[in-house]
């Protein structure tokens, strides 16, 4: 939407307020007035006036502007929607794909996307790019962009880089002092895990969204703004690909969840060894659990 009918909106629902707090009968105060008073020019408080004459809120008779009555919810403008920024998006698009069974070698019509996700094409744009990276889409000879999907040799190369990364912030977090902020932050990660683990029969699903954070928590200690980028893909497409094979998730979940409090465990001995040994046995269960989901996915499809 033109800037100008963003003041637009703004100057003539400000108007109606004024109109709301002055006497019918009574008149506005001038032109130039107004323009003060709401931080437009004459020309905006002249369209807004003509809209309260349109809509018989008031009455125009040369410069004299006569309330007639008082605004009702349907008198005021509805400005743009609000648009999602790219961290939404994130959620949105993974969200989407799953949800659509949008499969690979789909043409993406960013134009329709833009308006699906409610976000504005420049920002979609940005973030389809940054997705290229990483093969998941890539961009047409004749323009516009195309999905990828996720791959098993995909699955395997992202499992195997992220094992890369979180083995190296397992060495350095196994070395923070006590007084560092993530032995609190685990403290209550493990809080968690035991609060799921008692409500698993119903909860199960809930795991997705624990695991995250359980990952992110552990990369967190990595001051890295590379390792920030990377961690952000591969935080969403571990989230997302719970979602995708839901035969024996209660049980999968279950497990995950033990195998989670033993890694924790780990990391508090302080024990180099045993906590990149707890790491690699958690990193290689997620990596085979990544790929049965892929292929349970591309089966059902």
């Amino acid at each position: 939407m033109a800037r100008t009918n963003i003041r637009l909106i703004e100057a003539y629902n400000n108007l109606l307020t004024i109109c709301d707090k002055t006497e019918i009968g009574d008149s506005l105060p001038s032109e130039n007035a107004l323009s003060t008073q709401l931080g437009v020019s004459r020309t905006v408080v002249r369209s807004a006036l003509d809209r309260l004459s349109t809509h018989k809120i008031i009455s125009l008779n040369g410069r004299r502007k006569t309330v007639q009555r008082r605004s009702q919810d349907d008198d005021r403008m509805q400005g743009p929607p609000m648009l999602l920024g790219i961290e939404d998006l994130e959620s949105r698009f993974f969200d989407w794909v799953l949800r659509m069974d949008v499969p690979s070698g789909t043409v993406l019509n960013v134009a329709q996307l833009a308006k699906t996700f409610r976000v504005a094409t420049h920002t979609l744009q940005e973030f389809l790019s940054s997705l290229s990276r990483y093969g998941i889409v890539v961009r047409r000879p004749k323009g516009g962009w195309q999905l990828e999907g996720f791959t098993e040799a995909f699955a395997l190369e992202l499992s195997e880089f992220r094992t890369i990364l979180e083995l190296n912030a397992v060495t350095q977090l196994v070395a923070l002092p006590n007084t560092h902020p993530i032995w609190k932050k685990l403290d209550d990660l493990e809080a968690r895990h035991h609060a799921l683990l008692a409500r698993i029969d119903v909860d199960y699903h809930a795991f997705s969204r624990l695991d995250e954070d359980f990952h992110v928590a552990i990369n967190s200690v990595v001051k890295n703004r590379f390792v920030d980028e990377f961690q952000k893909i591969i935080s969403l497409i571990f989230h997302y690909h719970f979602q995708w094979n839901k035969s024996d998730e209660r049980v999968r979940n279950e497990c995950a969840i033990h195998e989670h409090l033993a890694y924790l465990d780990a990391l508090r001995s302080r024990d180099p060894n045993r906590a990149e040994s707890a790491a690699r046995d958690h990193l290689a269960t997620s990596s085979q659990t990544l790929v049965s989901s892929l292929r349970a996915h591309d089966r059902a499809t």
